[in-house]
């Protein structure tokens, strides 16, 4: 079995689909609902693609409906993604506030922040987003929420800010592979983002991006998931295309508990 992210292939849709200028290829997206959901919200915006043997393609727009209405985005919470890079390129975006969301209330705050931090004019009318700036200039602020870091905010503002004016700087950022996927990403696209995967990134504003050519990293929920699986039943199983090094804590706790791991590059079997 093989692990495929939905979680990183979502903004990576997103930044592909709204911030490039030219064709997109990305690989190892899974075929599940949520990212079907995506390709609805793209083709509503104007931004056409196709999903054939995990590999996305995505066709380049001039011009998008920068509009996402609420019964697209009611439908999955990663629908706020749009917010930055429509902000970023286009100048506007009116957003719905997200639904999908079956694990209690997680509020946008952080996200509308960052967006207000480089320059945004944010306002919220009959439950939606509204955005807009001639361009985004770069600030530096922190992320911080009472929770922690954001995920998603890290991931959505660090989408605006790569074609805002000058440097940003974004503190106490997350820290997820996700995140350090997705920027790795936008600096294939021609973006200028360091310190992904630290506390604190800093980006160098363009003036635009072209499309994405990027293998999306494997999920590692999904994967250890899979590796514990094998060790509950007692069973011999084989778990390819992972990175061991997003599943340290989980590996501990197996090898703790005396499953044997044999790893060979990216394909770990797991037996009891």
């Amino acid at each position: 079995m093989k692990a495929s992210s939905t979680l990183a292939s979502l903004p990576i849709a997103f930044a592909a689909g709204i911030l490039g200028t030219t064709d997109s290829r990305i690989t190892n997206v899974p075929s599940l609902s949520d990212v079907a959901t995506a390709r609805g919200l793209l083709d509503h915006l104007g931004v056409h693609s196709g999903l054939n043997d995990n590999t996305l393609t995505i066709q380049a727009s001039d011009r998008v409906d920068t509009e996402a209405p609420y019964d697209l985005v009611r439908k999955m919470r990663s629908s706020i993604y749009v917010l930055g890079p429509l902000l970023a390129r286009f100048g506007e975006a009116r957003v719905s506030f997200p639904g999908g969301c079956a694990i209690g209330s997680r509020p946008v705050d952080l996200h509308l922040k960052g967006m207000e931090a480089l320059g945004a004019n944010i306002t919220v009318e009959h439950g939606y987003i509204i955005a807009k700036a001639d361009r985004l200039k770069g600030a530096e602020f922190s992320l911080m929420g009472p929770r922690g870091s954001s995920h998603g905010a890290t991931a959505n503002v660090m989408m605006a800010a790569v074609l805002a004016e000058g440097t940003t700087v974004i503190h106490d950022a997350a820290m997820e592979p996700e995140v350090v996927d997705l920027a790795d990403c936008l600096n294939g696209m021609g973006a200028k983002i360091t310190g992904m995967g630290t506390r604190t990134i800093k980006i160098e504003g363009v003036e635009s991006l072209k499309g994405a050519q990027h293998n999306v990293i494997p999920d590692r929920m999904e994967a250890g998931s899979f590796l514990i699986a094998a060790a509950i039943t007692h069973g011999d199983v084989r778990v390819r295309g992972i990175e061991r090094k997003h599943l340290s804590s989980v590996l501990g706790k197996l090898t703790e508990a005396d499953v044997w791991l044999d790893w060979e590059r990216k394909e770990c079997r797991v037996t009891v």
